[in-house]
């Protein structure tokens, strides 16, 4: 017994007041309530947190027996209490589920299940968390045989009371000679880790990762305990350094990895005051502070925290394929193995996995460090790596110096793996794992693990990049064509993939150095590249795209692109069709690795018309821009070419093109003019307010057309009705004619960022806008919808800029703050009450923030003239973002 056990729970003290307790349930709940206490402040204190783990299983095993002696059970033959799960193991956190079988031998007495009864009931009420089965010795044989979960509770099951032989019978009954082989369980828990991970999308690098459940987390760890115990008998994980699965250094390696998840973990349970696995980010701030982080000039101590844990992970997800590759060679592998097929002087074949000659066959030739990984893209047959190599592999990464670096053969050989035509994804991922990337690329082993604590970014920025790598690479294979049409025939003229896949590499490698990170990473790519012997022109490229990789995103998201002259300066810093092609392929996959739902049909148009706006500016040459009335008078040609066809003569389309000015030629697209005033004729009164929807527009949402009066707070009411009923919008377009009618669109998205399809959906939105346009009346800008929990932790001050947009002769007012319901309604409800004019807005939500961007006049279609204006503005904003909040 251990001196933290005996203050846990002080046994003479305790069995005194029991044997003259009139009551014993207040005695039991006092000595909980004490050890939770005591659990509490040795937690902080720094006591070892395996000492306080299973110091609480001991404490309870002790409370336990003596419920059951209370409740006339200890004398009962054929019965006895069994703690299975993690109890079982003798490990419980604050919140962990007590988990207990009640086995019999033959049918329970009245008698005796009146016992159990009021046993169970008064864990109850003492407030534990069991998790209890009542069975007799066949039903668990059988329920064992059946379910591979119950067969591993069983395996790190413990005896607590009762009689030893039924007990030892039952373990013998379902031991692996009897049930489930080492073959079939091995095969089993391994499809189970393959479900599980495929949960987490195979990746434990998630904002809120479940710290016992995630690749890389206790569950990894226990995975590995579970098969050692069935095949090996081992009875601790040391046992495996003793046959030589596991090396001294590896199972310190797993120990301290799991003391610190354990640590984790108890802290989440202490702070939620319950049971709770997943490293929230209500707690993740909490915790840095306790694990000592502080905040730095180039990181918060949170992202400094979380990239411990993520490193972590990292680590002990590679000693869990490393060991489970070693349990399969040994379980399954064994007595199929066929004789190795040799690859090279240095690698053979062994049963379908790459496996080096020798134990020095990495000292001998270093290069086979990078080698290896180029083997596996070579010969696709192999399945991967075999354990002991990678074992050699982790053992002689260290070799990885600046010499290695400088060597010719070892920059061809990495340049050769860039190259090749398949496999570029799986290796770079398996070199990052074995922790080869890092090495060879210094800058990129920085930013291994390292996160940034929002909600845009959801990986860590190696995973991240890594995902961007894949995604191109998608790019250029014909079975993935029909995700992406324009960026996979964009890929075909791609001359160079691996130039695309270095930038890809390069392009976040200087994020937490502080600096701007695509500058400082545009430097590290040029020299990488001039080293590797790239050539100058190559170089530059790789360098451009890495320096300029936010470029089209930011001008697609912040600029009104349907403006030529925005196209024009654009299409100047892009230069040529090259630059084009590569920068459109690396945003994409650069958005979409960043937050799978971040992506979404409306992204997907913007950027689309962002490349294609700029292909026809390039193709017309930079010395020749677009003139203005040439583009109004094709626009006004081909919108009548489509009406021809529904029967709408040129009159009547004349008549609308005189009630406009030239600015509704470039906001809106020939289809969408067209399809405006299709509607407009279909009206049957005039002058009675006319609103379509319709689903799936060439610009990527719902599109939402009004009509109606103009009127100061048209704006206003519309994103109000859209906001309540829980739209999300992505652009607003406002165009008032010259008889005072608007002519508006709105870009809609459901919360979840898909179009709205389902046809009552559409009707009702058509309802109640219509409603509200008839309503003529002032909006409630309150929106009784509450934030989500996880915006909760993001505080994110108010900023608000302003700038002249000279050629279209308005201001540009952005807006940065932090996300909520209704945020949009309340930005418009000020823009009604201080008389500001919209004409057009580019909504974008980043996570927990907003980055929003209005192109406004004043009430005389004029741009904000003087300070006074825009304070007062950004006043009312603030004030009104403000009170949203509470």
């Amino acid at each position: 017994m251990t001196n933290f056990q005996k203050q846990l729970f002080q046994a003479d003290q305790f069995d005194t007041a029991l044997a003259t307790a009139s009551d014993s349930l207040p005695l039991f709940k006092a000595a909980l309530s004490d050890a939770a206490n005591l659990i509490e402040q040795a937690y902080y204190d720094g006591t070892p947190v395996a000492e306080i783990v299973c110091g609480r299983a001991w404490m309870i095993d002790q409370l336990l027996e003596r419920a059951w002696s209370q409740h006339q059970l200890t004398s009962e033959k054929s019965l006895c209490l069994v703690a299975v799960g993690g109890y079982g193991r003798s490990e419980l956190h604050p919140g962990s589920d007590i988990d207990l079988l009640i086995l019999f031998r033959n049918k329970l007495s009245a008698q005796t299940e009146q016992h159990l009864s009021a046993f169970i009931t008064f864990l109850w009420d003492l407030g534990l968390d069991i998790g209890h089965s009542v069975r007799s010795e066949a039903e668990c044989i059988q329920q064992a045989e059946a379910d591979i979960t119950i067969a591993t509770n069983l395996i790190e099951s413990r005896l607590l009371c009762g009689e030893h032989s039924l007990y030892d019978d039952l373990i013998t009954q379902t031991g692996s000679q009897q049930i489930w082989s080492s073959e079939e369980f091995f095969r089993a828990k391994l499809t189970e880790q393959i479900e599980r991970h495929h949960k987490y999308s195979d990746t434990a690098y998630h904002l809120e990762p479940n710290v016992k459940t995630s690749p890389g987390g206790l569950r990894d760890i226990q995975m590995i305990g579970w098969v050692a115990k069935r095949h090996f008998g081992a009875q601790n994980l040391h046992e495996l350094v003793e046959q030589d699965f596991l090396t001294e250094a590896e199972y310190q390696l797993l120990m301290e990895g799991q003391d610190f998840l354990w640590r984790v973990r108890l802290g989440l349970h202490l702070l939620a005051n319950r049971k709770e696995d997943r490293l929230l980010f209500d707690f993740q701030r909490q915790l840095a502070r306790h694990f000592g982080f502080h905040d730095t000039d180039m990181a918060l101590a949170v992202e400094a925290f979380m990239k411990r844990y993520f490193c972590t992970v990292m680590e002990l997800e590679q000693l869990n394929e490393m060991l489970l590759q070693h349990f399969e060679e040994a379980i399954l592998l064994a007595k199929s193995e066929k004789q190795p097929i040799t690859v090279n002087a240095r690698f053979k074949n062994n049963s379908g996995y790459l496996e080096a000659h020798d134990a020095d066959v990495f000292k001998r030739h270093p290069f086979a460090l990078l080698e290896i990984f180029l083997l596996l893209q070579q010969n696709p047959f192999l399945k991967g790596v075999r354990a002991s190599t990678i074992r050699l592999i982790r053992q002689h990464r260290h070799l990885i110096d600046d010499s290695f670096r400088a060597n010719l053969g070892n920059r061809s050989l990495f340049m050769e793996i860039v190259r090749q035509p398949r496999g570029i994804t799986h290796e770079f991922r398996r070199m990052n794992k074995y922790g080869i990337l890092g090495r060879y690329l210094p800058n990129f082993g920085q930013i291994v693990g390292q996160t940034q604590h929002d909600l845009f970014h959801i990986y860590t920025v190696d995973q991240h990049t890594l995902f961007l790598v894949r995604n191109l690479r998608r790019f250029f294979i014909q079975e993935h064509a029909d995700e992406l049409p324009l960026c996979s025939q964009v890929a075909e003229k791609i001359a160079k993939p691996h130039l695309l896949y270095l930038a890809g590499l390069f392009h976040d490698i200087a994020k937490g150095r502080g600096g701007d990170h695509s500058q400082l990473g545009a430097t590290d790519a040029l020299n990488f590249c001039i080293n590797h012997g790239l050539s100058r022109y190559d170089a530059r490229l790789v360098a451009w795209l890495v320096e300029y990789h936010l470029l089209m995103s930011m001008t697609a998201q912040r600029k009104d692109i349907s403006d030529p002259e925005v196209i024009h300066e654009f299409a100047h810093k892009i230069g040529d069709h090259t630059h084009l092609n590569n920068l459109y392929l690396l945003t994409v996959a650069d958005i979409r690795a960043t937050n799978p739902k971040l992506w979404n049909s409306w992204r997907e148009a913007l950027l689309a018309d962002l490349y294609r706006s700029t292909r026809a500016a390039l193709r017309r040459g930079l010395e020749h821009p677009i003139d203005r009335n040439e583009l109004i008078e094709t626009c006004q040609q081909e919108v009548r070419m489509l009406l021809a066809a529904h029967q709408i003569s040129n009159d009547v389309i004349d008549n609308f093109f005189e009630q406009t000015d030239d600015e509704y030629f470039f906001r809106y697209s020939v289809s969408e003019i067209a399809w405006q005033i299709q509607c407009l004729v279909k009206q049957k009164s005039p002058l009675e307010p006319l609103v379509q929807v319709r689903s799936c527009t060439e610009r990527g949402g719902t599109e939402v057309f009004v009509h109606d009066e103009s009127g100061e707070h048209r704006f206003a009411a519309i994103t109000t009705a859209l906001e309540k009923m829980g739209l999300n919008i992505v652009d607003a377009r406002i165009i008032t004619t010259h008889t005072n009618r608007t002519l508006d669109t709105y870009i809609i998205l459901e919360l979840n960022g898909e179009p709205i399809e389902n046809s009552d959906r559409l009707a009702q939105i058509e309802k109640e806008l219509t409603q509200v346009m008839r309503e003529n009346s002032a909006p409630d800008p309150d929106i009784n919808r509450s934030t989500p929990r996880v915006l909760k932790q993001f505080p994110i001050p108010t900023h608000i800029s302003f700038s002249y947009d000279d050629s279209n002769n308005r201001t540009v007012l952005e807006i940065i703050a932090a996300d909520r319901p209704g945020l949009l309604a309340r930005i418009a409800h000020v823009f009604m009450q201080l008389g500001i004019r919209l004409q057009n807005a580019k909504i974008t939500t980043l996570g927990e923030r907003v980055e929003d961007v209005f192109f406004i006049t004043d009430d005389n279609n004029s741009p904000l003239s003087n300070q006074q204006q825009c304070a007062r503005l950004q006043e009312a904003i603030i004030n009104s973002l403000e009170s949203s909040q509470g």
